[in-house]
């Protein structure tokens, strides 16, 4: 049942990003007057608001696909979950750092429950190794 439990919590975290994923690249928005990423103290500079949105997509893709994956190796009993999913959470933590605005308001529209969420797994996981599923 932990099992269980576990792989479809990360499959649900991964498919998250893939609202992040629409809302960069404005095809809805989730809340409003939400304009993540724009603004991001690292991106918009250098690549613009349209590349920034590009890059944030795609990086909200991958994590999504990683966790997505990670998910299904912990219901299918596979060893390889733990890389995916410890992967993914870093890349997940990365892309709502690089991509916040700088600003300490609307932290929650900027990623920052994910990184939260991200941050438990990866203690639960690298630090408690937990849980151990026995494959």
């Amino acid at each position: 049942m932990l099992r269980f439990i576990v792989g479809v919590f990360i499959v649900l975290h991964g498919l998250v990003h893939l609202l992040y994923f629409g809302q960069s690249r404005r095809l809805f928005e989730l809340q409003p007057g939400m304009i993540w990423p724009d603004a991001s103290w690292a991106f918009s500079k250098l690549l613009g608001e349209g590349g920034t949105r590009s890059l944030a997509g795609f990086a909200c893709v991958l994590a999504a696909l990683g966790f997505v994956a990670g998910g299904a190796g912990i219901l299918l009993g596979q060893v390889w979950w733990r890389p995916l999913v410890v992967g993914s959470a870093a890349i997940s933590t990365a892309i709502f750092i690089v991509f916040w605005d700088g600003k300490l308001q609307r932290l929650a529209n900027q990623g920052a429950i994910a990184i939260l969420i991200n941050v438990a797994i990866l203690v639960a996981v690298l630090l408690l190794q937990w849980p151990d599923f026995g494959f």
